[in-house]
């Protein structure tokens, strides 16, 4: 059974920095990409970052300059390491990813969603 289990959440000052994990499991063949959103209480679920397993970024301009999301792929872990955050980063964060999983003799694929981890941005 696959799933993705996310770790690193927690409560930090503005300017501050936290890095979040994000660790896929199971049969796993392949992640063509990895991503992480995050959710604001009342707010939709917004994509931050990605990563292809080549290596490619691309960030939310919300994020640029100060998040950076790398992968360690033998690992199937995705990181988001997160600096000067501000109170606006306040959000759950999820970790997102299409898996490409072997499964009754054959491969699958499909898309998982972590369980989401708290980060709150606040003095």
């Amino acid at each position: 059974q696959v799933q993705l289990v996310e770790s690193g959440g927690g409560l930090v000052q503005p300017g501050g920095s936290l890095r979040l994990s994000c660790a896929a499991s199971g049969s796993i063949r392949s992640i063509p990409a990895m991503l992480w959103y995050r959710q604001a209480p009342g707010k939709q679920r917004d994509l931050v970052a990605r990563i292809f397993s080549s290596g490619s970024t691309n960030y939310a301009d919300s994020v640029k300059g100060r998040f950076t999301i790398s992968r360690d792929n033998p690992k199937n872990t995705v990181y988001l390491q997160m600096n000067s955050l501000k109170p606006e980063d306040t959000a759950v964060y999820y970790c997102n990813a299409d898996i490409i999983y072997y499964a009754d003799s054959s491969f699958r694929a499909k898309n998982y969603w972590g369980q989401g981890t708290q980060v709150t941005v606040s003095s």
